[in-house]
């Protein structure tokens, strides 16, 4: 059974998380949400579902998750000026650790200066910010580059979940 951390807040697309979330609990993982503040109830952009931060990101390290999701939305525009989302991000990956992405999720891997020479997709109005800070984008449903797992849309969901859950 793997630990997963889910680096949320407001703003999410609502089915980036919550069929990402749903299918790691339901293949056997944790997963825990991990947000700016704990407690803190975060609301997906389209208010169809809302969650609670399990806890607040300046109290976890990566070490204790086996790999981490990072959904879409507004969310990462809303983490990725936060220096200890970015620490938890750069030690995840420091440690190999599988890191999921999907749509605006690779904002946070930019900012964390993490997609120089990787190969990744997002949503596609961010290809020319990945191109930007040195990857190469691809216009496919899912791609996995080492450790990186990434998707465009709420559409590519199946593709982004078989995939995390290999990894798992």
């Amino acid at each position: 059974m793997s630990k997963v951390a889910f680096l949320l807040a407001n703003g999410f697309e609502d089915s980036e998380m919550k069929v990402p979330y749903e299918e790691v609990l339901q293949a056997g993982h944790q997963a825990e949400i991990i947000g700016l503040k704990k407690n803190e109830t975060l609301l997906g952009k389209k208010g169809s579902v809302s969650y609670a931060a399990d806890k607040a990101v300046s109290e976890v390290k990566a070490g204790e998750y086996d790999a981490v999701v990072i959904p879409g939305g507004s969310s990462p525009e809303n983490l990725r000026l936060d220096q200890d989302i970015l620490q938890f991000v750069k030690d995840a990956d420091s440690a190999g650790k599988p890191i999921a992405a999907i749509c605006h999720g690779p904002q946070i891997l930019i900012s964390a200066n993490l997609v120089q020479g990787r190969t990744l997709t997002s949503y596609p109005p961010l290809k020319d910010d990945l191109i930007n800070a040195g990857a190469e984008f691809k216009d496919e449903e899912v791609v996995v580059d080492g450790n990186y797992i990434t998707s465009r849309t709420p559409k590519d969901e199946p593709a982004f979940v078989r995939e995390l859950l290999k990894v798992l």
